[in-house]
């Protein structure tokens, strides 16, 4: 089960050992976070994608209602209206949406069909979606709430394909990566078959609508367009189980920003739905991503979030709680969202230095290679070189395994802190 947002001390969950007004050098030459890392947030996982049959009700309610008969044949075409009666645009510009809320810099999009390097994750803890376009001042005042760090909106739409009603999204696949699961997120061959405006669905539509990758098949929207499909893999989010170029979205007239996805690292996911709600008005549909329903554990043993990471790589050192390996995922990274290079030079989820890495690197994924980058290798990396250390032990051994992470006795608290934290939410 993926959790909710993750405890934070500031905010009066368990108890978080302050850092020094003045942060103290790490003496250590393996890692050294880097400065200015963001507030610590929840490794929050998402939920498997449904398959065609398996559609969230609350959800299909409002992106069905996106498809209607509009020739004698039956074809579907997708809603271009407001909510008002006024026509909508097809297609949605850039300057529909605001910036993300979220801290760093936002992952470029790469000409030509290419795709920008996966930068971080961004689990998604909130989904609204409306009748019609969401407008940019609405999604302006999400981005505004208090404790929310990124917010994106899609076009969407319900269209048909192999002649069954499926929900898709339009996005950009650069950026719209983060916010699957991480499994998902690192697979650039999906997110470069995007950009080239082929179609991706979830594992479960593949299978039921029998789909090939590599064969072409009509999408009926408001166009019918022939579209290649590209792959499948774990969408994360209930009821929509296509994802298709902004360009194949407008063409086919999808619906633009007719949802948004938000990621509130630190505060109830329940209190953005209520706070998400009161922007957009009673017709909209606001789904927390963590109710248990949505939650997958990945299949055949396989994780689909970042706690299921943690628990697994914990399991390859006897006597370490994942809990630990959550607290440095926390601090090092913020879970993945700030995976890029530090000041000293480390790297990934788990921000190893280069040196460390080829004595500690894990290929997790089975893939062949060792990538400082890709938290299913990344993680357990991290429980190796701890275990190495004598964390398994417990105790004065786990202290000093932490700090042989990094050399300064305030890490150790604040990591030992988060993990008690951690331990009380999902005992």
């Amino acid at each position: 089960m993926a959790p909710p947002s993750a405890p934070r001390a500031a905010e009066g969950g368990a108890p978080d050992a302050p850092a020094p007004a003045a942060r103290p050098p790490r003496q250590r030459p393996q890692k050294k976070q880097r400065k200015g890392r963001s507030s610590p947030g929840a490794p929050a996982g998402a939920a498997a994608g449904g398959g065609p049959r398996r559609v969230l009700p609350l959800l299909i309610a409002t992106i069905a209602a996106l498809a209607v008969a509009s020739t004698s044949a039956g074809v579907y075409a997708a809603l271009t209206t407001d909510g008002s009666g006024h026509a909508a645009p097809s297609g949605g510009s850039r300057g529909d949406t605001p910036p993300s809320a979220g801290q760093g810099d936002p992952v470029k999009v790469v000409d030509e069909g290419q795709v920008a390097p996966l930068r971080r994750v961004v689990p998604p803890d909130v989904l609204a979606a409306e009748a019609g376009s969401i407008s940019a001042a609405k999604i302006a005042k999400i981005a505004k709430l208090k404790r929310v760090r990124d917010v994106v909106a899609v076009a969407g739409g319900a269209v048909q394909l192999q002649g069954r009603q499926v929900n898709a999204f339009a996005v950009d696949p650069s950026s719209f990566r983060s916010w699957t699961p991480p499994g998902t997120a690192k697979r650039t061959d999906l997110w470069a078959a995007l950009a080239a405006d082929r179609f991706v669905v979830s594992p479960d539509a593949a299978k039921q609508l029998q789909l090939t990758q590599g064969y072409e098949y009509p999408v009926v929207g408001r166009t019918v367009p022939k579209l290649t499909m590209g792959g499948s893999g774990d969408l994360g989010l209930p009821g929509i189980n296509m994802l298709v170029s902004k360009k194949s979205g407008t063409q086919m007239g999808l619906v633009p920003n007719v949802a948004v996805l938000v990621n509130a690292p630190g505060v109830s996911p329940a209190k953005v739905v209520t706070a998400v709600r009161k922007i957009l008005g009673r017709g909209a549909n606001v789904v927390n991503l963590h109710d248990a329903k949505y939650q997958s554990s990945g299949t055949g043993g396989k994780a689909t979030s970042y706690l299921d990471l943690y628990k697994q790589a914990a399991t390859s050192c006897p006597g370490l709680s994942w809990t630990v390996l959550a607290a440095i995922g926390q601090v090092e990274s913020d879970h993945g969202r700030n995976a890029g290079r530090s000041s000293a030079g480390a790297l990934g989820p788990m921000q190893f230095m280069p040196a460390t890495w080829k004595s500690y690197g894990v290929d997790g994924d089975g893939d062949g290679k060792a990538d400082i980058m890709n938290p299913y290798d990344a993680i357990p990396g991290a429980a190796k070189y701890l275990c190495a250390n004598g964390a398994g032990r417990g105790g004065q051994q786990l202290y000093r395994a932490i700090w042989h992470y990094n050399h300064a006795d305030w890490y150790v608290q604040k990591v030992l802190n988060l993990a008690k934290a951690y331990a009380a939410r999902y005992s």
